[in-house]
């Protein structure tokens, strides 16, 4: 029986403390929504947007996002779709945005059988215009190539490994503008963020289509243990 349908037939676990109850319970939720500010890995890569997260990638956040992405809890996505919108909303300010989710290896893809990212940027979009705020969400970036996984290769190597791997979708401009009247802000969206490989390139995929974006929101920031507590560090 699957993760997920478990969650449905028996009664939840929560994804950051195992208590029973509740998917994330109240105090596992306060530390999931964080502190939503700038955590721009340094060094940055040449040009990775303003990145906003809403925790570090560790205790609830961290557990919370692998549970939802590799150990099939899907019904996660809410409340870690609640941290982005709440991030996203304090990075934009008052401005109409305009949500691109960062595309998923096809690999990784079937293996989980859906797309976390994109899924995610959705709910969140959701949560914002039920708060009031102009929000949509546009696929507008695609695999060019396979990639290998990320996981255990340093800065220079996940550049290399990211190097082109993404396209703009054709007429990204038109996708991702705002259907409430003039330009929302591209704020382009992913789980986490590590050295800022994977956002870096996203957005270069954006700008060779003639779109910018200066901010990107995720759930965790990976903290740069070698270097001094400001300094984050995909």
């Amino acid at each position: 029986m699957t993760t997920a349908l478990l969650d449905l037939v028996l009664p939840p676990r929560c994804a950051g403390c195992d208590m029973p109850g509740a998917l994330v319970c109240a105090p596992c939720a306060a530390e999931l929504r964080g502190e939503p500010a700038c955590r721009t890995p340094s060094p940055a890569p040449p040009g990775l947007p303003e990145c906003w997260s809403a925790a570090d990638y560790d205790g609830v956040a961290r557990r919370a996002i692998i549970a939802y992405k590799e150990r099939g809890r899907t019904a996660l996505a809410h409340p870690l779709a609640g941290a982005l919108a709440l991030t996203a909303g304090i990075a934009v300010g008052g401005h109409p945005v305009v949500l691109v989710p960062v595309p998923g290896a096809r690999q990784a893809l079937r293996r989980r059988g859906h797309d976390p990212v994109a899924r995610l940027a959705v709910l969140a979009a959701g949560y914002l215009r039920a708060a009031g705020w102009p929000a949509t969400v546009a696929r507008a970036i695609v695999p060019r190539r396979r990639t290998a996984d990320q996981a255990g290769l340093s800065s220079p190597e996940r550049a290399l490994n990211l190097s082109s791997a993404f396209r703009a979708v054709p007429g990204a401009a038109g996708a991702v503008r705002s259907p409430w009247g003039g330009e929302g802000v591209v704020v382009l969206v992913d789980d986490v963020v590590t050295t800022g490989a994977t956002l870096a390139e996203a957005a270069r995929a954006l700008r060779s289509a003639g779109v910018e974006a200066p901010l990107a929101v995720t759930i965790a920031a990976t903290r740069r243990r070698s270097r001094p507590p400001d300094d984050y560090g995909e």
